[in-house]
């Protein structure tokens, strides 16, 4: 699968850029007022309305076939197989450093200090 994306976005690209070229090649719409008074775009190579035709039809097909490979991207990438989990599980579990401190142990239930690690004087009377 992982050809047919690679492949996929080239073509994609490489229609991208072609557009790009047909739009940027293609006349506007005040341009044919130049070719009245012999700018020479009469006599091309299609013709004076030749080319526009030609390249408003290119530029059509180009633009399904960059719509068609955007929609097989789309089914590419939603098809991939998935991770369960959480992406937390790949993150580097680090243990803190602390500083060498006297332990003192507490009683789980209340959260307070044990009979063995607590001082006389702390003792709270129960």
């Amino acid at each position: 699968m992982d050809w047919l994306l690679s492949l996929l976005l080239t073509v994609h690209i490489l229609l991208a850029f072609a557009i790009i070229w047909l739009v940027l090649m293609q006349r506007g719409k005040g341009a044919d007022m130049g070719a009245a008074f012999g700018s020479g775009a009469s006599g091309s190579l299609f013709g004076a309305t030749g080319s526009a035709n030609f390249l408003s039809r290119s530029t059509a097909i180009l633009a399904t076939m960059f719509f068609l490979t955007s929609l097989g991207l789309a089914y590419v990438a939603s098809n991939a197989p998935k991770k369960s989990g959480s992406i937390m599980q790949d993150a580097v579990q680090s243990t803190p450093v602390l500083p060498a401190t006297e332990e003192i142990a507490t009683d789980s239930a209340l959260g307070a200090p044990s009979e063995e690690g607590a001082s006389k004087e702390r003792e709270i009377p129960r």
